[in-house]
């Protein structure tokens, strides 16, 4: 019996009109992502598809800030193609395509091997936090410091300590994040020392980009959570906190429980130039999401 033929799997630009299928790849492999949280990544960033006698068989996709980063996620193959290459290629591609920048994502352990053959190394963890919101602990903040819903007025000022916190600039997809969740910022004496975002995403809403001052006890951090979590009891809400963080017990005290710890992996960058957050103020508490960081 002859072998069957590969002349039919080809790899092409990803558009938008594979979101629904690519929809489908992710909740295959038991991804919580929506068909709109793949608009999205896909509006603010670029990709590869595999494709197969016509089907969509992978994705991955890239996002770049800056002239000179970038991150890169969404790297599905289906469960009945994997094991030929696939997953390599659209990485290789997406790789291809980023050149010299220094490039992030966020491993499984199924992938970690391959990254690591690609050329990435492991610096930095991510916790993953989600559940139902239970009885809520009330944060006070010191004198001279209140929260209060972010305006329009704001938008350049968060955008600002947002790339301070990251080391990452895309104003676009702050803009656009800012536009499309719930904003909350901390002041300090009448100056914007923090914010928050809540929006829908996977099965029912994420924290992030969550944006405060460093502090022993991380209580700006806690502050700027525990407004969403209010009111928001049997709620599920999710958070992906970059390590560092003091913020472990208290979350699951809310009700939202540590269910995975992930690495973050770095491409194109000198030994130990990305372990742990670029800025000495400010630091992130709350990721966009785990591929677009």
């Amino acid at each position: 019996m002859n072998a069957p033929s590969t002349m039919s799997l080809h790899y092409r630009a990803f558009t938008a009109a594979d979101i629904a299928t690519a929809h489908g790849l992710s909740r295959a492999v038991n991804w919580p992502h929506r068909a709109e949280d793949w608009q999205f990544a896909a509006a603010h960033g670029t990709g590869f598809a595999a494709e197969e006698n016509g089907a969509l068989i992978g994705t991955g996709l890239c996002w770049k800030f800056g002239a000179d980063q970038a991150s890169l996620g969404l790297v599905i193959v289906s469960s009945e193609r994997q094991g030929r290459g696939i997953g390599r290629k659209l990485m290789e591609l997406l790789l291809e395509q980023l050149g010299p920048r220094v490039t992030f994502l966020h491993a499984t352990p199924a992938g970690k091997p391959l990254y690591e053959k690609l050329g990435f190394t492991v610096c930095d963890t991510l916790d993953q936090h989600q559940g139902n919101v239970g009885e809520v602990s009330p944060v006070a903040l010191p004198a001279g410091e209140r929260l209060r819903a972010a305006t329009a007025d704001d938008l350049s000022t968060l955008i600002d300590l947002a790339t301070r916190a990251y080391g990452l600039e895309r104003n676009a997809m702050y803009l656009a994040l800012l536009e499309m969740g719930e904003s909350a910022v901390l002041e300090r004496d009448g100056e914007i020392v923090g914010f928050s975002v809540l929006r829908r995403f996977g099965r029912g809403l994420v924290l992030g980009p969550v944006v405060a001052m460093r502090s022993p006890d991380d209580l700006q951090a806690r502050a700027l959570i525990g407004h969403w979590l209010t009111g928001r009891e049997g709620e599920f809400v999710r958070i992906d906190v970059p390590s560092g963080a003091m913020l472990t017990e208290w979350l699951i005290a809310q009700g939202l429980n540590r269910v995975d710890t992930t690495v973050k992996m770095v491409r194109n960058a000198p030994a130990n130039a990305h372990r742990g957050p670029p800025d000495a103020v400010y630091r992130p508490y709350g990721l966009v999401s785990q591929a677009m960081f």
